[in-house]
């Protein structure tokens, strides 16, 4: 059996990787396209591939024709708001890795791919050598989002537990030497 490659995206995986990530925030998160939330998805090219410290991973099927999984990383860290300010204060841009877009089409989920390439992004991570800790933040309701991420690194805040819910997200940072 053949298996999927993963490798950082080409200008001609980002049709594929956008694909992968609208279709993921229509089925999963339920919001579809929010340009303030998803912006970077129509232009990943500026996102990801331009900036020497970001980089986009993408994982072929095992025909190597088509991109079903997206992995993305970027020097931001989270913003206040809507994140709470002392996350911001925590996670400063410049000093934070934050994974964005780690995305499985349901089809090619349990195969080990999301570790695979978080594995990747905490390796650009540390050999980028400027990042201090990585942070994510994860929406628990979407299926196997919350158990995957508590594997791999401690929650930091999680949203559910403010006063009134705040936006039911859960703030997680992920040990860059994993």
């Amino acid at each position: 059996m053949r298996s999927y490659s993963i490798r950082v995206a080409v200008p001609d995986d980002l049709d594929g990787a956008r694909a992968v990530m609208l279709d993921t925030v229509y089925r999963d998160f339920g919001t579809g396209y929010v340009p303030h939330w998803h912006g970077d998805i129509i232009d990943l090219a500026a996102a990801y591939l331009a900036p020497a410290r970001h980089t986009l991973l993408v994982a072929l099927d095992p025909d190597g024709r088509s991109v079903v999984a997206t992995a993305a990383l970027d020097s931001r860290g989270p913003a206040h708001p809507p994140n709470p300010r002392r996350l911001a204060e925590r996670y400063p841009s410049g000093e934070t890795a934050q994974l964005r877009r780690v995305y499985v089409r349901p089809e090619h989920r349990r195969r080990g791919l999301a570790r695979r390439l978080v594995d990747d992004l905490l390796a650009f991570a540390a050999t980028d050598g400027g990042y201090r800790a990585v942070y994510l933040h994860t929406d628990p309701a979407v299926p196997g989002a919350e158990p995957f991420w508590r594997s791999l690194g401690k929650v930091v805040h999680d949203e559910r537990e403010d006063p009134g819910g705040g936006n039911g997200v859960v703030h997680f940072e992920i040990p860059m030497g994993r």
